[in-house]
């Protein structure tokens, strides 16, 4: 597809030559692809660096961001049928990007970032007309791909910032209602999809081998559809100069790095939202008590088209969503809507409309000081930011959009729920003394100030592997801060113990660390929790008969996920099981010990040692009962399908010990494919003796997810064979390239 329209351009540009020195082009920008289809945009000016960088997207993932395109605009249904939640998707989409919400974000957008969205609306609009008879074949002639207007780009906008807050709970929201239900209420999963994180570790000056610098960036994301990460190079001559990877529907660089510093991301721990119940008037359910009188809820009726079974036409559905002044009513099965209550969930990030300008300072930025000054500009939506840079600084925060909640409002307006829900926040809705706080140094309401929010620099180390701040530095622990951000004093996960053991370790036997050091230590695959607590597994199994096929399958284990490795998929079974148990641990937790502990298997336990004796059988019987040989390498069943190629993945779960992530279930007669989550995008970021930029990485999945695409499996063949890339950041690095292509494009 890329070769036949990128031929064309060129033959265009080449006749057009003397033209093109005279007329004056709203967009000019160029093109440049390198090996794995990493592509370069140069540009002078914010419009043609927009048009660039949709191209250049579209070239891999047009049909993901045309799918999406449709879903931000609420057509899911009309062009895929109601089905698999396209239709609460369609009734949410269209119920929160109101007209009135779009003007509000337009009108807080800078001159740079419209003109980037109206470039990025054209280049993919110029893409889909130059490439219109060689589209990939799993949109080729559908009628939902259609030119974007940048109203669309607002839309995808706010679509992204609240994928993990209110994006969460589309189905709740659709149904509300306290008419008697004829469909069964959606249970919510309040808690984030499972996969969902990542590992990020910024070593100092004291701990580098050279005194500058290192970042390792590993996030875990999505292997399919709109949240997979795409290479890209930006460049604007004298202002900006960035590489790294974005979400394919979102137009700046999210993790990546410039010539003087490197950032990346996890998930924080911080709440996005909070509940609401609201005490209803017995004779009117769409009325709620507030500060001892009755407000009316909001009715938001949308009509969203769905094709008609057989008559191959499209009607108007009617639905009506409920508002209140926190935000929408939701409804499930643990909180419904009946005659005395119902509940509204505010969100602390459907009105932060400061991506575009927090991300395009983090571009720029040239110290870890800068990113620092960047993200308090409040635009990082629900990521921790970890960074360094040239200087040998180390930089952690949490600078998120986080409700302004303090535990004495949690104590007067808390409402309690049952352990099960424990996770969420539920306020009293009928008291304004239970609002979110305002603090007017926060530039959206009702959220953390940044000067409230959790931040260390170190010239060691700090990390982060998707637990709260407390550790970012066992050696500096962060206390003291609200609640709602995360917890302090408590047990990290066994993904976060196996990144700060590691450095320990390299501190205690190199002394200094290098970027290759951080490679290896990710793509080592050990599994610390086999480390740990496989020793004491292997003495209960040791004289049960029962026991011993697996047991001579884990003895037998080296405890990596390497894809040539024996018996681990064995401990991933029996630890799915067995983590659950009460009392699990010989060695309780210890707050002055925290990275060590809790340790052991409480094996002389009666209660946990039948425990533990089930588990493995569980284990054992599962694999068998999927056809799944307890020796078998792990290349053999844990694997991406390419065409009709299987590529080995190694890594596994972070629950079950891994601190290099891959997330996918057990199936029959296959084994653990597809892959779903996991590692992702990563860099590692370092600077020379001489302060140039040392730049290596890696993306899992490869640049396309379209099966037709020359970048399908490129780079998860190497992967899989643990290697990495250079990343070409320099002129130098990108004009020697042997698989360079170029392309000029103007309009």
């Amino acid at each position: 597809m890329w070769l036949r329209g990128a031929s064309a351009l060129a033959l265009l540009g080449l006749l057009g030559c003397a033209d093109t020195e005279k007329a004056h082009y709203q967009y000019d920008v160029d093109l440049r692809w390198t090996s794995y289809g990493i592509p370069h945009v140069k540009a002078n000016d914010w419009g043609s660096l927009g048009y660039g960088f949709a191209y250049a997207t579209a070239t891999d993932a047009v049909c993901v961001i045309a799918k999406d395109v449709q879903m931000v605009n609420g057509n899911l249904s009309a062009h895929f049928g109601p089905e698999g939640g396209n239709l609460p998707s369609d009734i949410f989409h269209k119920a929160i990007l109101t007209d009135a919400k779009l003007a509000d974000y337009d009108q807080q957008q800078s001159a740079r970032a419209k003109a980037m969205n109206v470039g990025y609306a054209a280049g993919y609009n110029r893409f889909l007309e130059d490439h219109k008879d060689s589209m990939p074949k799993s949109c080729a002639g559908a009628d939902w791909v259609r030119p974007i207007t940048e109203t669309d780009l607002i839309r995808l906008g706010i679509g992204v910032g609240i994928r993990y807050g209110l994006g969460r709970f589309q189905k709740q929201i659709a149904q509300a209602s306290p008419e008697p239900q004829q469909t069964e209420l959606a249970q919510a999963e309040w808690k984030l999809p499972a996969g969902i994180g990542s590992n990020a570790i910024a070593i100092g000056r004291d701990l580098s081998a050279n005194g500058r610098g290192i970042l390792l960036g590993n996030p875990h994301y999505p292997w399919h559809g709109a949240s997979r990460f795409h290479m890209i190079h930006l460049t604007l001559p004298g202002e900006l100069d960035v590489m790294g990877a974005s979400l394919l529907t979102t137009n700046r660089v999210a993790i990546g790095f410039n010539k003087d510093m490197a950032w990346t991301h996890t998930v924080s721990t911080a709440k996005r939202f909070t509940l609401y119940q609201l005490t209803l008037n017995p004779e009117n359910p769409y009325e709620y008590l507030y500060d001892g009188e009755y407000r009316a809820m909001q009715k938001r009726t949308v009509t969203v088209p769905v094709p008609d079974d057989e008559a191959g036409t499209t009607s108007e559905q009617s639905h009506t969503t409920y508002f209140t002044h926190f935000g929408p009513v939701v409804e499930s099965k643990a909180l419904p809507w009946n005659g005395q209550m119902a509940f509204a969930l505010r969100d602390a990030v459907v009105d932060n409309y400061l991506t575009a300008e927090t991300y395009d300072a983090l571009a720029k930025a040239t110290s870890t000081a800068e990113v620092e000054a960047a993200i308090s500009q409040q635009g990082v939506y629900w990521t921790n930011t970890i960074a360094a840079d040239r200087q040998g600084n180390a930089f952690y925060a949490d600078i998120s959009g986080t409700p302004n909640i303090d535990q004495e409002l949690l104590e007067r307006c808390q409402i309690d729920l049952p352990d099960s829900m424990s996770y969420l926040i539920l306020l009293r809705g009928d008291d304004s003394q239970c609002e979110w706080y305002e603090d007017p140094a926060s530039r959206v309401p009702g959220t953390l100030a940044p000067d409230n929010m959790p931040r260390l620099t170190r010239s060691d180390y700090v990390s982060n592997s998707n637990d709260s701040y407390w550790l970012s530095n066992p050696a500096a622990p962060l206390e003291g801060y609200s609640p709602v951000i995360g917890d302090e004093g408590a047990a990290r996960s066994l993904r976060t113990r196996a990144g700060l053991s590691q450095l320990t370790e390299l501190q205690q036997g190199k002394g200094k660390v290098s970027p290759q050091d951080l490679r290896d230590m990710l793509y080592n695959q050990r599994n610390y929790a086999a480390e740990l607590l496989l020793d004491d597994l292997l003495v209960l199994c040791a004289n049960d008969d029962e026991l011993q096929e697996s047991c001579n399958a884990l003895k037998n284990w080296d405890r990596t996920m390497n894809v040539g490795s024996r018996g681990g998929h064995v401990w991933r079974e029996f630890w799915r099981d067995a983590r659950s148990i009460d009392k699990l641990f010989a060695q309780d937790f210890d707050a002055t010990n925290p990275v060590a502990t809790p340790a052991g298997l409480n094996i002389e336990d009666p209660a946990v040692r039948p425990q533990l004796r089930r588990a493995l059988l569980a284990a054992e019987q599962r694999l068998d009962d999927a056809n799944i040989a307890l020796d078998a390498t792990l290349g053999e069943i844990q694997y991406a399908q390419r065409n009709d190629a299987k590529i080995p993945i190694p890594g596994g779960e972070g629950w079950a010990g891994m601190f290099s992530m891959i997330r996918t279930n057990l199936q029959a007669d296959k084994g653990y494919a597809p892959i779903f989550h996991g590692n992702s995008y990563i860099q590692t970021i370092g600077w020379n003796a001489d302060g140039s930029v040392d730049a290596q990485g890696m993306l899992t999945y490869s640049q396309s997810p379209e099966p037709d695409s020359p970048h399908y499996k490129d780079l998860t063949e190497l992967y899989a064979a643990g290697k990495w890339i250079d990343l070409p950041f320099t002129e130098q690095a990108i004009a020697s390239d042997p698989q360079l292509r170029s392309l000029r494009l103007q309009q």
